[in-house]
């Protein structure tokens, strides 16, 4: 199924790039930026990916900075309403109380440190921390948009840098044997 979702997402990159009259190398770049914003994933993935394709790192971090940070706005301003609209329904009544039950599990890492721990939450590069859990955690806490978004971004821009260091490391040790 990864498999599948990998070929649909490269398949529309290169069509959109193509369309767009871009080269089609250009379609990684495009690819990267789609992977980082996809929640799990996010910039996480996409850097080690870019570092796989041979991207230049600089143009790759900022393009997974961008893709990363993109969905947080929409999610920290409409997830909220989004939910309450969904606890009304008896279909989609378990989304938001799934949802409830990560950022339960998650507040007190954040909520302890406030903007500083929302930052940290985000900063460090391990599963489910990201800018996606950390715009939920902020939303459904009460953060106030501004603080969030920042800290959010902050933690997003250190996560990259420790992505990419990282991937390159691993990229140079791989080199020398």
């Amino acid at each position: 199924m990864i498999e599948a979702i990998k070929h649909a997402v490269q398949s529309f990159a290169i069509s959109v790039v193509t369309a767009l009259g871009f080269s089609a190398a250009s379609a990684n770049y495009l690819y990267v930026f789609l992977i980082s914003m996809f929640p799990i994933v996010e910039l996480r993935g996409a850097i080690p990916v870019a570092t796989a394709l041979g991207l230049d790192p600089v143009v790759s971090y900022i393009i997974a900075i961008v893709g990363n940070i993109l969905p947080v706005p929409f999610i920290l301003l409409f997830i909220t309403p989004f939910c309450n609209m969904l606890k009304k329904t008896r279909l989609f009544k378990w989304f938001p109380e799934w949802l409830e039950k990560k950022v339960e599990k998650n507040e007190a890492k954040v909520t302890k440190y406030k903007n500083l721990g929302l930052f940290i939450f985000v900063a460090i590069p391990l599963p489910g921390t990201g800018a996606w859990t950390g715009a939920l955690v902020a939303s459904f806490i009460g953060y106030k948009f501004r603080d969030a978004f920042l800290a959010i971004s902050g933690g997003v821009l250190t996560a990259g840098v420790i992505m990419s260091v990282g991937s390159l490391l691993v990229k140079f040790l791989f080199g020398l044997f």
